[in-house]
């Protein structure tokens, strides 16, 4: 299994966010600058706005939209590009909010059709579960997360991301827009400047993206998400877009085929006798 195919599991076990205007117009200083393959807002540092009105608003839009849910099952296709190459798997997913997140992930190995990588990830673990190319199983923490992914991903990052729910919302607004579409607001907190694209009219989240704080890092992560499908009581962002880069650039993108709120887990975790811990 590549190293990319590693990374888009990485972002499955992952593997995501206006108001009245007090003051005249805000604006988001920013300018964008091409670095390797991505393009990455650099963000113009302003002063603090008087953002009390903004922020209750956001939080009250973004807290109407959240998903909660007790269980969570998806079939999803997932494609991912980079520089140096492409390919597509599918990914079944169980999760049970606050618990456990199970991940099958099925493609082509060797000219086969075949599920060939499990996992199965807790609030303090990882097990991953190799069934192609040399089967093993590895254990790891929780922090093998950050590790992959080279973003701190916690359990409950990464169960926000799956759903849909915003991640990364904690830092202060420096600068915001409001048009007749859209309100963007930009927060800095200690690790990313994010900038933050919410719908007027029905308070969904668009857009996100984050650039480290820390520009020697240049790092960056941009989320878009598109075609909301009912899900229960919610609407569920059904396609997914993530771009992360440093040195360079991966896409992954993620089809939601089928998904459910609230019923069993699909589908289950159980490590074969034969396979060998690494």
């Amino acid at each position: 299994m590549t190293k990319n195919s590693v990374l888009v599991v990485g972002f499955l076990l992952l593997v995501a966010f206006g108001c009245k205007t007090a003051k005249k117009v805000q604006t988001i200083q920013s300018a964008i600058t091409r670095k390797d393959t991505a393009q990455t807002v650099v963000i113009s540092e302003a002063p603090k706005v008087d953002s009390a009105a903004i922020v209750k608003d956001l939080v009250s839009r973004v807290a109407k939209n959240k998903i909660d849910f007790s269980t969570f099952n998806a079939k999803v296709k997932v494609t991912y590009e980079s520089s140096e190459n492409s390919d597509n798997y599918t990914a079944y997913l169980s999760m049970q909010k606050d618990s456990i997140i199970l991940i099958k992930i099925a493609g082509k190995f060797l000219g086969i059709s075949k599920v060939g990588l499990e996992t199965k990830i807790t609030k303090d673990s990882v097990v991953l579960v190799k069934l192609v190319q040399g089967a093993s199983v590895s254990y790891r923490s929780i922090s093998y997360l950050q590790d992959v992914t080279q973003i701190p991903f916690d359990f409950n990052t990464l169960q926000d991301l799956i759903i849909g729910n915003p991640v990364f919302i904690d830092g202060n607004i420096v600068s915001y827009k409001n048009t007749p579409s859209q309100l963007l607001v930009l927060m800095v907190g200690d690790l990313f400047k994010h900038l933050l694209s919410i719908d007027n009219n029905s308070g969904r989240i668009l857009h996100s993206k984050l650039d480290d704080a820390d520009l020697q890092r240049n790092r960056t992560c941009d989320i878009t998400f598109n075609n909301y499908q009912p899900l229960g009581n919610y609407q569920f962002a059904a396609y997914r877009k993530i771009s992360v880069a440093e040195k360079s650039k991966l896409d992954i993108y993620l089809d939601f085929k089928e998904f459910s709120l609230n019923e069993p887990l699909k589908y289950s975790f159980e490590i074969p006798k034969r396979i060998k811990r690494k």
